[in-house]
C-alpha cells in the first residue's frame, strides 16, 4: 500500500479486501452498521473529504464523522445523525440540500438536508471494497469509484446503483486499478485519477470510461479541472501534472517538495495543492507556476475547500485546521 493510503487510514480496508479477493476461506463476518457517535473532539478526527452544499462547508472523514460549518470554516460542529461508524472517504453535493458520501464497505450515503442527518442507500457487507470518491454531475446523475477499478453509476438520484465494467489496460488481463479521486469539468466530463499514472475519463456520465495516459507510472491521488479544461492532478513524491488540452499531452510541474500530494481544489485563476508533511503550494496563475509553503504544524492535508471571503479551509489528519488565505 502507499504512503497515502497509510495516512488515510485504508491499508486495513485494503488488508481485507484483498482477502475476500484472494478466494481466502477465512469468513466475513456480516456487517451491522452502527451510527457515529457524538464526540466532543470530532473536529480532531481525520477528515478525508470536503463539498459545498450551498453556502455550508460540509468534510467527512474516520469513524463516520461529518462535520459542518456556516460561517466559512470558522467553526464546525457535528452532523446530528450518521448512520455508520465506518470511514467515510469523500462527499458532493448537487445543491444546498442534497449530497451524497462514501467510504469503506462500499458505503454510499444520502442526505436531503444539507448534511443534518444521512440515509444509507448502499452498503456491501459481504466485502470491504472501499469507495473513494463520489460525484454527482445532476440531481439524478451520480458516480463513485474505489478499489479494483470498481465503478458505480446511478440515474435516480442514488436509489439504485449499477456497476460499469472498465476495459483493461493494454496488455492487462482485466481492469484492477485503484480509483482514487472523481473531479468533474465545466462540460460535464467527469475525471478519475488511478493508480499507474492513468486518468480516465467519461463523456456519458460514467457509463463508458477512456484511459488518458500522463506518462507518469505512479499513484495520482487528486485533481481538478479549471474553467478552461486545463487539468491538474497529483500523487506520489510531489508529482504534479497539468494538461492544457483536456488530457492529450501531459507536462510536469516543479514543485519545490517532495512530500505525496493529497489534494488539489481549484478557485478560478487559483489553486492549492496539499499533501503529507505538510506541502501547501499556492498557484495565482491556473497551476503553471506554485509558491510554496506549510500547513501550521507540519500536519498532513488531506483536504481543502475555497471560501467566497478569500480563504482555503484546510483539513487534515487531524482534523480542521485554521483556514488560510488565498
Amino acid at each position: 500500500m502507499s504512503r497515502f493510503a497509510i495516512v488515510l487510514g485504508l491499508a486495513s480496508a485494503a488488508t481485507s479486501a484483498q482477502t475476500v479477493n484472494a478466494g481466502s476461506e477465512r469468513a466475513v463476518a456480516p456487517l451491522k452498521p452502527v451510527s457515529a457517535a457524538a464526540s466532543p473532539i470530532a473536529t480532531q478526527a481525520m477528515m478525508l473529504g470536503a463539498a459545498w452544499a450551498g453556502n455550508r462547508a460540509v468534510s467527512v472523514g474516520e469513524h463516520g464523522v461529518v462535520l459542518l460549518s456556516d460561517d466559512d470554516g470558522t467553526t464546525f460542529r457535528q452532523a446530528r445523525q450518521v448512520p455508520v461508524s465506518s470511514t467515510l472517504t469523500s462527499v458532493t453535493f448537487i445543491d444546498a440540500q442534497h449530497g451524497w458520501a462514501v467510504g469503506h464497505w462500499g458505503a454510499i450515503l444520502a442526505t436531503a438536508d444539507g448534511g443534518e442527518t444521512w440515509q444509507i442507500q448502499r452498503l456491501a457487507a459481504e466485502e470491504d471494497r472501499p469507495l473513494f470518491a463520489v460525484q454527482f454531475v445532476d440531481a439524478q446523475h451520480g458516480v463513485a469509484v474505489g478499489l479494483w477499478s470498481l465503478v458505480l453509476v446511478t440515474a435516480d438520484a442514488g436509489r439504485t446503483w449499477a456497476p460499469r465494467t472498465l476495459n483493461p489496460l493494454a496488455g492487462a488481463n482485466k481492469a484492477d486499478l485503484n480509483l482514487l479521486s472523481l473531479f468533474a469539468d465545466s462540460k460535464g466530463a467527469l475525471y478519475a485519477t488511478a493508480e499507474r499514472g492513468q486518468v480516465l475519463r467519461s463523456e456519458d456520465r460514467g457509463q463508458n470510461w477512456e484511459y488518458l495516459n500522463t506518462g507518469y507510472n505512479g499513484s495520482l491521488w487528486s485533481g481538478t479541472a479549471l474553467d478552461d479544461r486545463t487539468l491538474l492532478v497529483g500523487g506520489q513524491r510531489g508529482t504534479l501534472l497539468r494538461s492544457g488540452d483536456g488530457g492529450k499531452t501531459w507536462e510536469r510541474v516543479p514543485l519545490e517538495s517532495k512530500s505525496s500530494i493529497t489534494t488539489v481544489v481549484s478557485a478560478g485563476p487559483d489553486v492549492l495543492v496539499g499533501g503529507l508533511e505538510g506541502l501547501q503550494a499556492l498557484s495565482r496563475d491556473r497551476g503553471q507556476h506554485f509558491s510554496m509553503g506549510v500547513s501550521p504544524g507540519a500536519v498532513s492535508l488531506t483536504a481543502a475547500l475555497a471560501t467566497k471571503t478569500g480563504r482555503w479551509i484546510l483539513l487534515s489528519r487531524r482534523g480542521v485546521l485554521a483556514t488560510s488565505p488565498k
